[in-house]
């Protein structure tokens, strides 16, 4: 089922044909460079099966990116709850990650902003947050573009991260609906 499209892209369900390349993704050096390490394939058929349940209960999740062009799978985006405890929490996410040929093509952010129309328009949300690695300036470079601002007073220490881990200091950039 596709739930959003752009000009270029459909934000679909998951399926069984995305499971070998999100496992490449998520196995990618590039990619994962601000995670704290390289998902196995194991660990990456779990997070779909994750992903496609908080579709299911929340009709909403982070969808399957596929080119309209090509049917090819090019990474994931959408809105997301996150579960730890922060400041800013509970909140709704917005999020992405890409396959590292599709980057550089404005997809993250063309993505991006039918997730937040999406957001605000029929699920009614007053606010949509985003974080990164605050060494992440490809992230924060696409938070920017989609309109999204920091207060640095926001930032914060990811608490699923070790004390001193070089990815533990977080920025969050947040988008209100009006």
């Amino acid at each position: 089922m596709i739930h959003l499209q752009t000009d270029r892209l459909f934000l679909r369900d998951w399926e069984e044909r995305d499971l070998g390349p999100f496992a490449a993704m998520n196995a990618d050096p590039r990619v994962m460079e601000f995670f704290p390490s390289l998902c196995s394939r194991q660990e990456s058929d779990e997070m779909v099966a994750r992903l496609r349940q908080s579709i299911a209960e929340n009709g909403f999740g982070f969808f399957a990116l596929e080119s309209r062009d090509s049917a090819e799978f090019i990474g994931f985006t959408g809105l997301f709850r996150p579960r730890f405890q922060a400041h800013f929490m509970p909140a709704v996410e917005i999020g992405w990650r890409l396959k590292a040929d599709a980057w550089g093509q404005g997809y993250a952010s063309e993505a991006a902003r039918a997730c937040l129309c999406h957001g605000f328009g029929c699920l009614g949300l007053e606010e949509v947050v985003a974080f990164t690695a605050a060494v992440n300036r490809r992230s924060i470079a696409v938070m920017e573009r989609i309109g999204m601002t920091r207060r640095p007073d926001d930032d914060f220490e990811h608490p699923k991260l070790p004390e001193r881990h070089p990815l533990r200091p977080h920025v969050l950039y947040r988008i209100s609906r009006a």
